[in-house]
C-alpha cells in the first residue's frame, strides 16, 4: 500500500499536469476564433469562384481551345500527386491518425502507378519519411499562420509539374472544420480542374473573351483551393486539440478525485490502526 506522502505527490501531479492542458486548452480556444474566422471568410469568396468558373465553362463549351486548356486535360493516372495536410504538433486526438491512416489508404489503392507525396505538416511527413515514401516536397509550419501568398507559390510550382506531364493528376487530403467538436475527412481532386456544373444559364457579357478569362480563372482556381484548404486544416487542427485538452484536462479532474479518496481512506486506516494500538496498549497496562 503507498503510503500518504506518495500519494500527495501524486496527486500534486496531477494538478500539476491538469493545470497545462487547462491552459492549452485556453490557447487553443483563442486560436480557434481567428482560424475559423478566417476560413469562415474563405469560404464564400471560393464558392463565388466556381461559380464563375462554371459560366465560363458554359460560355465557352463550344470552343475547342478551351476543351484543349492544359488543367482540363485528363490524363491515365500514372503519375499521381498526394498534398497531404497534417498539423507539426500532437496532441489533438486522433485528428493525425485518421489522416495518416486514410493517405496509407490512398497509396494501397494507386498502387498500380506512381504515387508521390507533398506533406504540409510534420506529422505526415515525418510518418511517411520513416516509412521511405516517396516525398517530393515538405511544409513546415505553414499551417500556423497560413498565407495566401504561400499557397499561390505551391500552387503554381504544382501547375508547372502538371503542364509539363511530370504528374497526371493532383489530389488533396485534409479535415474540414464543420464545427467546434467536428472535423469531416475530404479528399478530393485539384488537377485536372473538375469544371462545376452549370446549374442555371445566365446570359453574361465579357469584357474579355471567355476563354481568355478561363485561362486566367483556373490558377487562381488551384491556388484559392490549396488556400482554403490550409485553412480548413488549421481550423480542425485547434477544434480538435481544444477538445483533447478539455477531456484530458475532465479526466485529470477524475484521478485527482479518485486519488483524494482512496488517499482519505488510507489517512483513515492508518488512525484507525493507531487507535486499535493505543487502546490495546491500554488494556494490556490494566492488565
Amino acid at each position: 500500500m503507498p503510503s500518504l506522502i506518495d500519494i500527495r505527490r501524486r496527486i500534486r501531479s496531477v494538478r500539476n499536469t491538469q493545470q497545462i492542458t487547462k491552459a492549452m486548452k485556453m490557447v487553443s480556444a483563442a486560436k480557434l476564433r481567428r482560424a475559423q474566422d478566417q476560413v469562415l471568410s474563405a469560404r464564400p469568396y471560393a464558392a463565388l469562384l466556381r461559380k464563375v468558373l462554371a459560366n465560363l465553362a458554359a460560355a465557352v463549351s463550344g470552343d475547342e481551345r478551351a476543351a484543349s486548356n492544359p488543367l482540363l486535360a485528363r490524363r491515365p493516372e500514372n503519375r499521381v500527386l498526394l498534398l497531404l495536410f497534417t498539423s507539426d504538433t500532437g496532441l489533438a486526438g486522433a485528428f493525425n491518425s485518421n489522416l495518416i491512416k486514410a493517405a496509407q489508404q490512398f497509396l494501397e489503392d494507386h498502387q498500380e502507378g506512381e504515387t508521390q507525396i507533398e506533406a504540409i505538416g510534420r506529422k505526415g511527413r515525418d510518418f511517411f519519411r520513416k516509412r521511405g515514401a516517396r516525398l517530393v516536397a515538405e511544409h513546415i509550419g505553414v499551417l500556423g499562420k497560413p498565407s495566401f501568398a504561400y499557397a499561390a507559390e505551391m500552387a503554381r510550382h504544382i501547375i508547372e509539374r502538371f503542364r509539363a506531364g511530370e504528374i497526371d493528376a493532383v489530389y488533396v487530403l485534409n479535415n474540414e472544420f464543420k464545427s467546434m467538436v467536428a472535423q469531416r475527412l475530404a479528399i478530393s481532386r485539384l488537377l485536372p480542374v473538375e469544371v462545376p456544373a452549370h446549374a442555371e444559364m445566365v446570359d453574361y457579357i465579357f469584357e474579355q473573351p471567355p476563354n481568355e478569362m478561363l485561362e486566367s480563372v483556373l490558377p487562381r482556381f488551384v491556388e484559392t483551393e490549396v488556400y482554403r484548404s490550409m485553412l480548413e486544416t488549421a481550423a480542425a487542427y485547434h477544434a480538435a486539440r481544444m477538445m483533447a485538452m478539455d477531456s484530458a484536462t475532465t479526466n485529470a479532474g477524475k484521478v485527482i478525485d479518485t486519488l483524494t479518496l482512496y488517499m482519505n481512506r488510507v489517512r483513515q486506516a492508518g488512525i484507525t490502526k493507531e487507535i486499535i494500538e493505543v487502546v490495546s496498549g491500554a488494556a494490556a497496562a490494566e492488565e
